[in-house]
């Protein structure tokens, strides 16, 4: 009985360890960073620490922002953000290829949106014009400055 009370315990605990990205609800999840409700399916994003603890962001901008300064010296497990051509699907945020376009507006005003490969951010930059960045190039462009 005692090793059954052992095991269990310690099953909890592993399970209570998980590192993994966490589902967003939409309406009714807040951004972490703003405060925001996340509804924007195409520009939600994610932070996961290697500890387990998931934040949440209705725009991947609120997400950098969160790395640059609150974060800075937080080690990630996961950085994940929304593909604009998959609403809803989190992808790799430090592989993913970025789009500023007055035409695309994301939650947040950045006009921020990203894609899941570079030829699909460049077939979006065709049809609504804007520039394209690297994962650290769009940390650049949105740098605090304090």
């Amino acid at each position: 009985m005692k090793q059954f009370f052992f095991l269990s315990i310690i099953s909890l605990l592993l399970a209570s360890c998980n590192v993994s990205p966490q589902p967003i609800n939409y309406g009714s999840d807040a951004c972490h960073f703003c405060d925001m409700t996340i509804v924007d399916k195409q520009h939600a994003s994610q932070l996961v620490t290697t500890k387990g603890k998931a934040y949440k962001y209705d725009a991947i901008e609120c997400m950098v922002h969160s790395v640059q300064d609150e974060f800075k010296d937080t080690e990630m497990a996961y950085y994940l953000v929304a593909d604009l051509n998959a609403p809803g699907e989190l992808i790799d945020a430090t592989k993913a290829t970025y789009l500023v376009s007055e035409r695309l507006q994301s939650p947040m005003g950045e006009n921020l949106s990203a894609f899941s490969t570079e030829e699909s951010g460049k077939k979006a930059r065709e049809k609504f014009t804007g520039d394209l960045y690297s994962w650290k190039e769009i940390q650049d462009h949105l740098k605090i400055i304090k």
